[in-house]
């Protein structure tokens, strides 16, 4: 993998964490408890959290009854995850694009975003391929992402924040294809910009990414599991299954 890819450094960094420490667990929490509920999976089902950062949806799916692997290229993050694990609650370093070997899941879960962070369509259908082999038959995927068309149509270019006495400069722009966030960091001394760029990808797209090897069974517009409507959901969240 080249060590180029933005995801390989920024997603490893402290400041990534410090950025994002008040994200919402009990909106995490509820989406889990719905999303279980409606997947019907039985207890001790095997289900992998694909791209899990620190591993708080691993540890949501395994209260949920699931015997969870939680994984992400992050080492950092899954070195702060392992905090967690249990014998039926294991977290490892990996890349999604690549099969894990000797493994197999009834489900795979990619939440909060964790997709189209590569420079081309043809890394994300490795992706799909990827976690297509390691579902057992029948198996299913659950993609959480952004809603493209919202997150377009309400960009907020600029925002200032100050986190833990460590000041954030951030600038947001949108080039057909990608949102891209550029973060400078001031902490003391030390100052540096990062960027995190997504792929802005639309139902359609994953419409088409999808139906060579899964059937698209539900598609959600936010945690609640209410229906999606492009113009005003605040997600696009798919479920799908293998065919």
């Amino acid at each position: 993998m080249a060590e180029k890819e933005w995801f390989s450094t920024w997603f490893d960094t402290s400041y990534y964490h410090v950025l994002y420490k008040h994200r919402n667990d009990s909106e995490a929490a509820i989406f889990i408890d719905h999303l279980t509920k409606k997947l019907n999976l039985g207890k001790g089902s095997r289900v992998l959290d694909l791209a899990c950062g620190k591993g708080r949806h691993s540890v949501m799916l395994h209260q949920a009854g699931l015997d969870v692997l939680g994984v992400d290229l992050s080492k950092n993050s899954i070195s702060a995850a392992k905090q967690y694990a249990t014998t039926n609650l294991l977290f490892s370093v990996h890349d999604m694009r690549e099969l894990i070997p000797n493994k197999t899941f009834d489900a795979v879960f990619n939440l909060f975003t964790s997709f189209g962070y590569f420079d081309s369509a043809t890394e994300n259908t490795r992706v799909i391929k990827s976690v297509c082999k390691m579902l057992t038959t029948n198996g299913l995927l659950v993609i959480d992402f952004m809603n493209a068309r919202k997150a377009i149509n309400e960009l907020v270019k600029s925002e200032e924040k100050i986190i833990d006495g460590i000041h954030f400069s951030i600038r947001r722009n949108w080039d057909g294809k990608h949102i891209y966030k550029y973060i400078d960091v001031k902490d003391g001394d030390f100052t540096h910009t990062f960027m995190e760029r997504v792929q802005s990808l639309f139902l359609v797209d994953f419409e088409e990414l999808l139906k060579i090897d899964f059937t698209i069974t539900n598609i959600f517009g936010d945690y609640q599991l209410n229906s999606f409507k492009e113009e005003n959901s605040d997600r696009l969240i798919i479920i799908a299954q293998k065919k």
